[in-house]
């Protein structure tokens, strides 16, 4: 997938992405995250700024919700 360095990813656009490994790999939460961390980001939190990464921890404490 292709992600444009000038936009900020949304919320939705996370918990969609994050469903879909879930779903897909068949991980909880926990290791989709740890897995999107790793490949989206490259290791590197800021990989896409700030407001993205603030993105991609609303999308966590929203799904983390869902689970409760």
């Amino acid at each position: 997938m292709t992600v444009n360095h000038a936009s900020t990813l949304s919320v939705d656009y996370f918990i969609s992405y994050l469903e879909l490994i879930m779903k897909t790999r068949q991980f909880p939460l926990e290791e989709a995250m740890f897995y999107m961390r790793e490949n989206f980001f490259k290791g590197e939190a800021f990989l896409y700024g700030e407001e993205t990464v603030k993105q991609f921890e609303q999308a966590i404490q929203l799904l983390e919700k869902r689970e409760l």
